[in-house]
């Protein structure tokens, strides 16, 4: 089997495809649960400690200058603030996907259990096919 055979067998597998769907969604969900988060989210929090934009937050470690020449020199600053905006994005993204995944799985699991006994432990499942096993 040649290589761009075999290349071309994985590219056009099921998995691969949905993989690549699934990281496209991921992105554009990520842009909109930020901008959810900074736009809807945060300006009330804001409000809420002082009318302060939590995103501007920063500690000056090192002030602005101008140095001999005029040219300007950039203050150091600790973004304290975005690290708390990204924080906040983060933990909403993640609370999210996990809600989501966990509605999946309720999904798949009550389609395949209701198949069988769905009250059933797995000893009891285990002794139903031991059972099912002796009969044939």
């Amino acid at each position: 089997m040649t290589f761009f055979k075999q290349f071309k067998e994985f590219a056009v597998k099921g998995n691969v495809l949905d993989l690549a769907v699934g990281v496209i969604i991921g992105a554009a969900f990520g842009k909109i649960v930020s901008s959810f988060i900074s736009d809807v989210v945060m300006p009330p929090l804001g409000l809420l400690v002082g009318g302060v934009d939590v995103k501007h937050l920063s500690l000056v470690m090192k002030e602005g200058t101008v140095d001999s020449t005029g040219a300007v020199v950039e203050a150091v600053t600790l973004n304290y603030g975005m690290f708390i905006q990204n924080v906040v994005d983060f933990t909403f993204i993640a609370f999210v996907i996990f809600v989501a995944i966990k509605g999946i799985n309720k999904l798949k699991g009550d389609s395949e259990e209701s198949k069988e006994n769905p009250k059933a432990t797995p000893t009891e499942k285990l002794l139903e096919e031991i059972r099912d096993l002796l009969k044939k």
